[in-house]
């Protein structure tokens, strides 16, 4: 079933339904405040190093709350869960203390198997299938924490529109769905990168490329990750302040990230802030808060 619905490609419709069902089925973060979520479909096959887990540390040293929803792998080598754990991040606190969390550093992890809970019988048919399925798009799309604001990376350029009207269904307020043209499901460096943006009700779709930010578009083999060890060193070298497309990389997707939850007014704006936070040593002071608070 899961096969052939992915081959012919789910409806609007479909997708909209299947979200809200997953929504209601599964465990809340009853937080009060309205988070950002920043996160990728995977199945893109590219194997990048964990940018948008980077990244939502970035953002909510900035001052804006995150809820990171994710998990271990299903098709890459390395998942959220999997690096946020070889960081030192515990992942499997509960809900009461993730929202204590996000309350306290305006950051938390939610780890998808603790709070959709029938997942767990789909996770091994998942890995053992090794083709994308429409749980690849469902994950992205059912944050236990309702987020209103999101940056969501697909995985191919015909889910952009599709999947922001799927948002707009879903009462998300403002959102950027990514799709790197070099086969990324984040805002590429490497690459143009199309964007379908929702703000104020409205989509509008555009590309923009790194060089418009004053970026050297770098090769994509620059931004290739490895597994929990190789990604969690180079989370850590970019929260440390090491230049290059790694950077560029988790500044560019900060940027969106600040952009849709209106901290900033442009990307531009947002990317500037992003360099001050990392520069100032802010970002790596919000991942050993976010280290110390899981595991108190």
């Amino acid at each position: 079933y899961l096969t052939a619905m992915s081959m012919k490609g789910e409806t609007i419709e479909e997708i909209t339904a299947s979200a809200e069902a997953m929504r209601a089925h599964c465990v809340r973060l009853l937080n009060d405040e309205e988070v950002v979520e920043i996160v990728g479909t995977g199945g893109d096959g590219s194997n990048t190093f964990n940018i948008s887990t980077t990244s939502s540390i970035v953002i909510s040293a900035a001052g804006v709350p995150v809820a990171k929803h994710g998990n271990r792998s299903a098709s890459s080598k390395c998942g959220a869960a999997d690096v946020l754990e070889e960081l030192g991040v515990n992942i499997h606190i509960s809900p009461e203390k993730s929202l204590s969390c996000l309350k306290e550093i305006n950051l938390c992890f939610l780890f998808a198997q603790n709070y959709h809970l029938s997942m767990k019988y789909v996770a091994g048919v998942r890995k053992e299938l090794s083709i994308r399925t429409i749980f690849n798009i469902l994950g992205p799309l059912t944050s236990p924490a309702g987020a209103s604001m999101e940056v969501l990376g697909v995985y191919e350029r015909e889910l952009l529109e599709p999947l922001t009207d799927v948002l707009k269904n879903l009462g998300v307020k403002s959102a950027m769905v990514v799709y790197g043209l070099d086969v990324m499901d984040e805002i590429s460096a490497s690459d143009k990168t199309a964007v379908c943006e929702l703000k104020d009700g409205e989509t509008r779709t555009y590309e923009l490329s790194p060089e418009d930010f004053g970026m050297d578009i770098s090769s994509k083999e620059d931004l290739v990750g490895g597994d929990a060890k190789e990604n969690a060193e180079i989370t850590l070298a970019v929260l440390n302040g090491e230049k290059g497309p790694r950077r560029n990389a988790v500044l560019l997707n900060s940027a969106a990230g600040l952009y849709v939850a209106g901290k900033v007014d442009s990307l531009e704006e947002g990317i500037k802030l992003a360099e001050e936070v990392i520069d100032s040593g802010k970002a790596l002071n919000q991942l050993e808060r976010f280290i110390e608070v899981t595991n108190r």
